[in-house]
């Protein structure tokens, strides 16, 4: 997996274990001795699993400081034991009657999610960069499930001013487009590797493009066929592959289970947690070579006469982010509790 998402080194997940004398226990408070890193106190309280190193650091984020995730001997340390025991900062910037009001829905985890911690990867970044960006001012965030929604006519009609986590279309090959035509987007809050994902034992090889012609592909509405058409490709135009659209990411891995697909074409994150809940593990996996890459991005309305100063706002927030270190701390932490909560 981390081949695939390139998560982020640390300092406390390359520390070498130091060895230590106390009982393997969670939802309890521990004291920090001398000599212990995150990567030690996670490997006496989850057997041995220094990785779940980022447990610990979420749940006691207020104390823990330095982007290398250091403890100190003395410090109080509240271990927690699953994804449900961590309670997350609210971000001081949020107000349900604040002016600005942002758009998301849920059942997207790890990505948008009220029952995730940080109530997901992109909200948690969109907290973060209002926090960084130049005069932040306080916001509301909205949650309807009903993504369909949102563009049109929630967003357009400028009932809320920003809408996240959105992909963005090719914009450049088709601008008659009409979410192109309709909507800013950011600069893009988080890139995901799309894979191809096969059943086991096929002899489906994707060593270049020319092995692609001739399969049906599978993608799931709201997913852009941009992959398959454009960027030059042009191989739906020309015949040269066949689109299955479905509802969810689920029925596209039912279509495969049952021969009806050649792939499915995903993003990693998503991919995997699909087939863990779907019991697909020995039967379904990715291909080694990501098939393209695509970004997740914050929308606001042409029509929004602030629209140019929300654009500025995002955008800036993301950059000063990324610049302190603290955006790689943040997509590091999810990605590992995304990792951890698939072997539960």
């Amino acid at each position: 997996m981390k081949s695939i998402w390139g998560l982020f080194a640390t300092t406390a997940a390359a520390t070498v274990f130091a060895a230590a004398g106390y009982a393997a226990e969670c939802n309890t408070t521990y004291t920090v001795k001398a000599g212990d890193t995150l990567a030690s106190i996670a490997a006496a309280h989850y057997d041995g699993d220094k990785s779940k190193s980022s447990l610990i650091y979420y749940n006691n984020q207020k104390i823990i400081s330095g982007s290398d995730l250091q403890v100190s001997e003395g410090m109080a340390l509240v271990i927690p034991c699953s994804l449900e025991d961590l309670t997350p900062d609210s971000t001081p910037l949020q107000d349900e009657n604040a002016e600005m009001k942002l758009l998301t829905g849920g059942n997207n985890a790890p990505f948008t999610s009220r029952k995730w911690p940080g109530q997901g990867i992109i909200t948690e970044l969109v907290n973060a960069a209002m926090e960084e960006t130049p005069e932040p001012v306080s916001f509301s965030i909205t949650w309807n499930d009903n993504w369909s929604q949102h563009l049109f006519p929630l967003l357009d009609s400028q009932k809320y001013d920003m809408g996240f986590p959105w992909f963005r279309p090719d914009c450049e090959s088709d601008p008659g487009n009409q979410i192109c035509q309709s909507f800013h987007f950011s600069d893009p809050v988080m890139n995901l590797l799309i894979m191809l994902y096969v059943r086991n034992g096929n002899t489906f090889a994707y060593e270049n493009d020319e092995d692609i012609w001739g399969k049906t592909v599978c993608y799931s509405e709201g997913y852009f066929d941009q992959q398959l058409n454009g960027d030059g490709r042009k191989w739906l135009e020309k015949g040269l592959v066949t689109l299955v659209k479905a509802e969810a990411t689920e029925d596209c891995f039912k279509l495969l289970a049952l021969g009806d697909v050649d792939t499915v074409a995903t993003n990693a994150v998503t991919g995997a947690k699909t087939i863990r809940e779907m019991g697909f593990e020995g039967s379904v996996s990715a291909l080694g070579r990501p098939f393209a890459e695509k970004s997740l991005h914050v929308v606001i309305s042409k029509k929004n006469w602030r629209g140019t100063t929300h654009l500025f706002r995002i955008n800036s927030g993301l950059a000063a982010l990324k610049a302190s270190g603290r955006y790689n701390q943040i997509i590091f932490r999810h990605l590992t509790l995304f990792e951890n909560s698939l072997k539960r």
